[in-house]
């Protein structure tokens, strides 16, 4: 069966959902994306977006309608926590333009969404249903079959290739075969969003640096602050350990937890951090990349619903922006072999998914080091110069899509 004979069908219209959907329309698919909220409402606050996305973004469109609310950063500049010294700094802006062919964007999750959602609405060949439920998938000879209710009513779409885009708490992640629920990491994220011209965002800027991704390390916490909304506001957001709450993007938690993981740190940070108001917190949870990521019936996760993972290397929204790409480089490349399509895409994705999850574990490390691992982490930082730190990132923010038949992605 020509897998174009049939739409793909995507469960969730977030980031992953809508690049995904983009992706194929441009190979001449037809996509449905089904998503279960009534309207696209955006979840989280700031989001950064490297070289090795906005890259991808670009080939699409959605660059251009992204960049007059984004901010470009000059770099990311790490500092200690205690004595607010600068221990190291990665050269962003126009150094990483210049050497990765693409811009280092942060930004407001909701301009990406928004930028996404307008690329979606311009393009032939994609339909979008709101509060659309997905309550079961089932293969027939035709292809596979998604149920969602709608509005009490069921529709049942068959595609060619069903996409699980829905997230860390993904309903296709649970069919057999695939890696079930994900677990929750024992830490929180704490996230607001704040003026840059407010109190909160005055004293932010005398200790953070203009321009600029600022991460303040910690041995009980780091904190990661950086403009966005075209640099009219602030996104801070602190990890810390603490008990699982409710599953959901924005949750309430003891916010005594974020103040007593503060202790040591300079006292500027607690006013900051009681300035910004409301905290709200989500727990971190991650999924098991042992398992397969597809079923060879034409079943495919990508992003979080695959492999969510902590986000010390703020890489979340970039992987699922290259697994939404190279899905559908994949799936085009082999038009009458689905299931071959599916081994191709997950041999691609996996080795470098586990390496981003693997430099994300290293950070994490690194930040939150104490003693003598802190003096150690120190010192070498001090011996790196700015060019060579950017230097090592350049297999993750110099990636481009390789061949579809390839499996190379290191």
């Amino acid at each position: 069966m020509d897998t174009r004979s049939r739409p793909v069908v995507i469960a969730g219209g977030g980031i992953a959902g809508l690049t995904a959907a983009l992706g194929f329309a441009q190979r001449g698919f037809t996509v449905e994306i089904y998503e279960q909220a009534p309207r696209l409402e955006t979840v989280g606050a700031g989001i950064q977006l490297s070289p090795n996305a906005t890259r991808i973004l670009a080939s699409l469109g959605v660059l251009e309608r992204l960049l007059p609310t984004a901010v470009r950063p000059e770099a990311v500049v790490l500092k200690d926590a205690a004595s607010l010294r600068e221990r190291a700094r990665v050269p962003l802006g126009a150094f990483a333009e210049q050497r990765w062919q693409a811009p280092y964007l942060t930004a407001h999750r909701a301009d990406v969404q928004a930028a996404l959602v307008a690329q979606v609405a311009e393009t032939t060949g994609i339909r979008l249903i709101t509060g659309a439920m997905l309550r079961d998938i089932g293969i027939s000879p035709e292809g596979v079959v998604g149920t969602f209710e709608q509005d009490g009513t069921q529709v049942r779409p068959i595609g060619s290739l069903l996409i699980g885009a829905d997230g860390v708490w993904s309903k296709v992640r649970e069919l057999p075969g695939l890696a079930g629920k994900s677990r929750f990491t024992g830490e929180l994220a704490w996230r607001v969003t704040v003026a840059a011209d407010s109190t909160a965002g005055r004293t932010f800027a005398s200790v953070g640096v203009a321009g600029c991704v600022t991460a303040f390390l910690h041995s009980g916490f780091h904190l990661i602050a950086y403009p966005v909304s075209a640099g009219t506001a602030i996104n801070l957001v602190a990890f810390t350990k603490g008990e699982r709450i409710a599953d959901g993007w924005s949750g309430h938690a003891d916010p005594a937890i974020l103040a007593g993981a503060l202790k040591g740190a300079a006292p500027v940070l607690a006013r900051l951090v009681a300035e910004a108001g409301t905290w709200l917190a989500w727990p971190l949870h991650a999924v098991d990349q042992k398992p397969s990521w597809t079923l060879p019936q034409g079943v495919a996760l990508i992003g979080d619903a695959a492999h969510a993972m902590t986000p010390f290397a703020a890489q979340g929204a970039g992987m699922a922006i290259e697994d939404a790409a190279t899905l559908a480089a994949c799936v085009a490349a082999s038009p009458a072999g689905i299931a071959q399509a599916m081994i191709n895409w997950e041999q691609q994705r996996k080795p470098r998914v586990a390496k981003v999850a693997r430099r994300g574990a290293l950070n994490h490390l690194a930040w939150h080091a104490a003693g003598p691992v802190a003096l150690v982490r120190d010192f070498v930082l001090a011996l790196r110069p700015p060019q060579r730190l950017a230097s090592d990132l350049d297999w993750l923010y110099g990636w481009r899509i390789p061949d579809a038949g390839s499996t190379h992605q290191a």
